[in-house]
């Protein structure tokens, strides 16, 4: 493939916001937000590799035939690696493979020996260095040392708390003026808790997530955050729809197909949802393949406490499904079942996809010991947390259904929806933790004969008889290996099932027509 063809499978789309009915104060403080996002662009740009950033800075000065789709594809990924094409180098000179543990270790660095090191040092070093906002040096003496991101990035954090406390100054919302001023002081002082706690306490019509939040490009252990931002504005009547899942979750807790010994008695008190419009993004979130919703804050001592946000970006999402969605239906999918692809079926079970983050097993005891499934599964745990959401969100909105708070027309428009929402998630590459989370629920699936593949047609449907059966068994399963914390369970689960299917291999060769993902550009930000 080309660069040029490569970049073709990334939609130019433009993700407009409203900013008609916010105050002239709220107006001024989103242009410093704006600002603050294309800070955390320097900071992700750092923390992917060490070269990157002057890799950046070659790429903008080259004037040689090609330079134009290099840097562009660049752009795309943050990166010289395509993120949907299991992060393979695309510009001469960059490492192959990608280097495993990003830049928050040493490159050299091999797990053997962070490991030997983690078990010498005392409880508080070592919750530092499995921790989510400390990098790792080597140290000359064959060790390591753990540095806090305030100390390493504090180039670039000092500008963006300023940024943050300045916004906070113009704003009149008293939640988002906490919030801003909570979160700058984080990034001085390397104490994310209270900012988080604010965060989800947030009332605002400018929703603003900026921080270091996902752990994905921690392929090594899973352990460190990555820096990003959304500058959204609260859409109040998609809000209001939504917000009556979370009155539901405890019901859905206890009810989960699992060992009762393994469910949460209580969960987190608080677990607002939030229906937002995106005005701009920056650092991880502008990578590759664009967030459609997350679930936040990852911190297991928050959520533990006050639960997570629910955060759905409906502008995003309607674009994936008219750009992606819809045309891959029509190649994939069984004919008749194409007629019950709907988008508000894709938007509920990415709401469900993320409610379910928040439930089943988080903290954990092994061997006696209290512990998280994050750092019992290490490296295996994003692709394993994402299959975990999808297949339980499922089982989320069949409950719902079934107990009458769901209207029972949903039912046949969730799974065709789901079905062929898989082959837009394998697309992104299963190496990839949502890809990788996809192809293990895919062919899961169709070894239970929940999905049907017809090899006259080239075409795809769903078993509705056998579905629901299969959705509740992989739920119970994969959440039964995260409560027992068992890594070796997880990675033979994985090894088993997260593969290319030849099937679906052939459905995906005849979507090379069709984008995988939309490449956003924002007005209202560029204005």
């Amino acid at each position: 493939m080309t660069l040029k063809e490569k970049i073709k499978r990334f939609a130019p789309t433009e993700i407009k916001g409203n900013i008609s009915k916010l105050s002239k104060g709220d107006r001024k403080a989103l242009a410093k937000l704006i600002d603050a996002a294309k800070i955390m662009d320097s900071l992700y740009l750092r923390q992917v590799w060490s070269g990157n950033t002057d890799l950046l800075h070659k790429l903008r000065a080259d004037k040689s035939p090609g330079s134009k789709e290099r840097l562009h594809y660049f752009l795309i990924n943050m990166s010289p690696w395509s993120g949907i094409d299991h992060q393979e180098p695309f510009i001469e000179g960059a490492p192959n493979p990608r280097p495993p543990g990003a830049n928050y270790y040493p490159e050299d660095m091999k797990k053997e020996e962070f490991e030997k090191w983690l078990a010498m040092l005392p409880d508080a070093e070592k919750s530092k260095a499995t921790g989510f906002f400390y990098t790792i040096h080597a140290e000359e003496d064959g060790m390591f040392k753990n540095v806090p991101y305030s100390e390493e990035y504090k180039d670039l954090l000092a500008p963006a708390a300023k940024l943050l406390e300045e916004a906070a100054e113009l704003t009149d919302n008293v939640t988002l003026k906490n919030y801003l001023n909570k979160r700058a002081d984080a990034f001085l002082s390397n104490d994310y808790y209270d900012s988080d706690v604010a965060w989800m306490e947030l009332d605002s019509p400018i929703e603003p997530t900026i921080g270091p939040y996902e752990v994905y490009m921690d392929e090594m252990f899973n352990y460190k955050a990555a820096f990003e931002a959304f500058i959204t504005l609260r859409n109040d009547v998609e809000t209001k729809k939504l917000a009556k899942f979370s009155s539901y979750l405890q019901e859905i807790e206890n009810n989960l197909p699992i060992d009762p010994k393994y469910r949460n008695p209580k969960l987190g008190e608080s677990s607002p949802i939030r229906v937002v419009d995106l005005i701009v993004t920056g650092g991880e979130c502008r990578a590759g393949v664009q967030t459609a919703a997350f679930n936040l804050p990852n911190d297991e001592k928050v959520t533990a406490e006050k639960g997570s946000k629910r955060v759905m970006l409906k502008n995003v999402q309607e674009a994936k499904f008219n750009k992606a969605l819809i045309p891959i239906s029509k190649v994939a999918m069984d004919k008749e079942q194409q007629k019950l692809i709907s988008f508000e079926q894709f938007f509920t079970h990415i709401l469900a996809h993320e409610l379910m983050h928040g439930l089943g097993p988080q903290n954990i005891t092994v061997y006696g010991k209290q512990t998280t499934v994050r750092q019992m599964l290490k490296e295996l745990n994003s692709a394993f947390e994402e299959a975990k959401a999808d297949i339980s969100g499922l089982f989320l909105l069949q409950y719902l259904i079934d107990n009458n708070k769901i209207e029972k027309s949903f039912e046949k428009k969730m799974y065709a929806t789901y079905l062929a929402g898989a082959f837009r998630s394998i697309r992104f590459g299963i190496r990839e933790a949502h890809g990788k989370g996809m192809a293990l629920q895919f062919n899961y699936l169709l070894d239970e004969g929940a999905f049907k593949y017809d090899e006259k047609t080239n075409r795809f449907s769903v078993n509705f008889e056998k579905i629901k059966d299969g959705m509740k068994k992989l739920t119970g399963e994969i959440m039964t290996i995260q409560a027992e914390g068992s890594y070796d369970k997880a990675k033979a689960m994985l090894d088993k099932y997260a593969v290319m299917n030849p099937s679906m291999q052939k459905i995906l060769d005849n979507l090379t027509d069709v984008p995988v993902d939309i490449a956003p550009h924002y007005p209202l930000a560029e204005k």
